[in-house]
């Protein structure tokens, strides 16, 4: 027996941790939970949807494996979910460009390499900067989208000479949680949501209008932060790192809220922004 592991400090014991992804991603972040100590609560507040023409996106996963694109850039978690889902190929001639390290973790969580996270700005135009720093010829580039995202990305690279081909992914939707997920949120027996996109944010705000003051709302970096303020959502925290241990780390800075009874009266509910 391991008994250093036995024994290591568990700063997350009694925690009940609400994980809005499922899939590899959603499992690997609740094993690192655990290993904090802490209980996970898988409940997957998003999914995606294929677009109103998914023939573009078949045709362009193709070319992607025939090795017709320099670069493939993912600017969302949800998109590695479909090139995960249609089981695309990304051949070693083709590098990888992740928005940040909640893409990057995606797409090592289900097997694909990345050569590139942004350094500074994770957003689409810091991508943008980074690859026409690095690439100042002419390349191939496949962009994957949401319906809704405005292609930023593509036009950047396109005003920089490369030959873009832009491309829309899928639609996001969001995935109502069970009755018993929603009791445990609004009574404080969930302890700390994690918040990792906008999308997220969102649904957190729609689906859970009760939530305790003492509830930790830890977002993953600082655009989901204000992704989420701008949905309304407040946030507790933002992790210093933008990664599954960053995010983690940043829940175990506070004490273990406790639930409230939920036949009692509420004694207030975190605040909501207005505007």
């Amino acid at each position: 027996m391991n008994t250093s592991a036995a024994t290591a400090p568990k700063p997350l014991k009694g925690w009940r941790v609400l994980v809005p992804r499922g899939g590899p991603w959603g499992d690997s972040v609740a094993a690192a939970l655990r290993a904090q100590g802490a209980t996970p609560v898988i409940a997957p507040l998003i999914n995606f949807a294929p677009s109103e023409d998914p023939t573009d996106l078949e045709s362009a996963l193709r070319d992607l494996a025939s090795g017709a694109f320099d670069w493939v850039t993912l600017t969302s978690s949800t998109t590695v979910d479909v090139l995960h889902a249609y089981r695309a190929v990304i051949p070693h001639t083709t590098r990888v460009a992740a928005v940040g390290e909640t893409t990057a973790a995606a797409l090592g969580a289900v097997g694909y390499r990345v050569d590139l996270v942004p350094e500074e700005d994770n957003s689409a135009a810091g991508m943008a900067a980074q690859l026409i720093a690095l690439e100042p010829d002419p390349m191939r580039v496949l962009t994957l989208r949401s319906e809704l995202a405005k292609p930023v990305l593509t036009r950047l690279l396109e005003e920089a000479g490369h030959d873009v081909r832009s491309v829309i992914a899928y639609r996001t939707v969001g995935v109502p949680v069970t009755d018993k997920v929603a009791t445990d949120v609004r009574s404080g027996r969930i302890n700390a949501i994690l918040v990792t996109s906008g999308s997220v944010a969102e649904q957190v705000y729609e689906q859970f209008p009760e939530i305790p003051e003492a509830t930790v709302i830890a977002a993953i970096g600082p655009r989901t932060a204000k992704d989420a303020r701008r949905a309304g959502l407040g946030v507790s925290v933002t992790a210093k790192e933008q990664t599954v241990a960053g995010l983690i780390a940043a829940v175990g800075q506070f004490p273990l809220p406790h639930a409230i009874d939920e036949l009692a009266p509420p004694t207030g509910s975190f605040p909501r922004i207005q505007g």
